[in-house]
């Protein structure tokens, strides 16, 4: 099974972590997330092989979380759906290795997971 990247290419940490993949020479699979979002379904199933709740993997230096969600307390389903709809707000780059995932910041972090 190909270790999966959810990338930003507009992010250098994003792109600092597929260098890395590439120089390894492991065999990976992009998935530009911003371009194909991610179902709730699929939010969930990242968030156990992170092992993080949902608030955890929002980006809160982005505009719409500062103007809509910022100072509010939202159940783990709200802020899943809330990723599902913007999915600028998810943090990145995540990298998937199997069962195990981490957000590659720094991008070394995806070490931990190979």
């Amino acid at each position: 099974m190909a270790i999966i990247i959810y990338h930003n290419s507009r992010c250098s940490k994003s792109r600092g972590a597929l260098e890395l993949l590439r120089e390894a020479d492991l065999p990976h699979e992009v998935h530009y997330y911003l371009e194909n979002p991610l179902t709730e379904r699929d939010i969930r199933a990242l968030l156990k092989k992170l092992n993080i709740p949902a608030e955890e993997l929002v980006r809160k230096n982005e505009a719409i979380y500062k103007e809509q969600y910022r100072g509010k307390e939202l159940t783990e389903d709200e802020w899943i759906r809330i990723l599902a709809q913007h999915p600028q707000l998810i943090e990145r780059p995540v990298v998937v290795n199997g069962d195990r995932a981490v957000i590659a910041r720094p991008p070394e972090r995806l070490h931990e997971i190979l």
